[in-house]
């Protein structure tokens, strides 16, 4: 089972790409329009985008993606049981590693539960 909680993975990460964001402000600011275009309502809700988002981190094995996108999905109102069938499709589409990483994202699903919600 993951190590690390998700929550604090998530702030360091923040906490990390300030000084880049700063250096690089034109990219961060082209990669955040590029995400809250990609991600807002259409003909495709945002609680699926982000079920999409995360399924891509999950067989990608990205840690940091699971803990930011599983933070949405909360915030969207997502279930534990579309987490896990969108989880379901991931691990047929990635195979074992992705079992790895959705076994993470259950855990850090549970955990932000239990927790308040930061940014």
């Amino acid at each position: 089972m993951s190590s690390f909680d998700h929550q604090h993975l998530t702030r360091d990460i923040n906490n990390a790409l300030r000084p880049f964001r700063q250096s690089q402000s034109g990219t961060m600011q082209a990669f955040a329009q590029l995400a809250q275009a990609s991600m807002a309502e259409g003909a495709i809700s945002a609680k699926h985008k982000e079920l999409i988002a995360l399924a891509i981190g999950v067989t990608q094995r990205c840690s940091g993606c699971i803990g930011f996108h599983t933070k949405a999905l909360q915030k969207l109102g997502a279930t534990r049981q579309e987490l896990e069938e969108m989880l379901g499709i991931a691990v047929y589409m990635g195979g074992g590693p992705a079992l790895m990483y959705a076994a993470e994202t259950l855990d850090a699903w549970d955990k932000l539960t239990a927790t308040p919600l930061q940014a």
